[in-house]
């Protein structure tokens, strides 16, 4: 139990880093509620292909550990509780 519990908390430091790293590396999203307003296209070549572009993975790596990170913070207060 004690091994788990150590490899639970490693792996949440590392998701930790990574998920800082990963928010403050991003671009800000300029085209919030400004773009709903102007009706911004989203028709577009960059806009139907954003997924596979270095932002669209970046921003699907930061959902994932963002996830990871409020599952593994879970599964430690249960480590911890008991």
């Amino acid at each position: 139990m004690t091994v788990l519990k150590y490899l639970s908390l490693a792996i949440y430091a590392v998701v930790c880093v990574a998920l800082i790293v990963l928010t403050l590396i991003q671009n800000k999203d300029e085209s919030g509620a400004s773009a709903t307003i102007t009706g911004s296209s989203t028709n577009n070549f960059y806009n139907q292909n954003k997924g596979k572009t270095k932002e669209g993975i970046m921003k699907r790596w930061t959902i994932i550990l963002a996830i990871l990170f409020a599952i593994l913070t879970v599964v430690s207060s249960i480590f911890y509780i008991a």
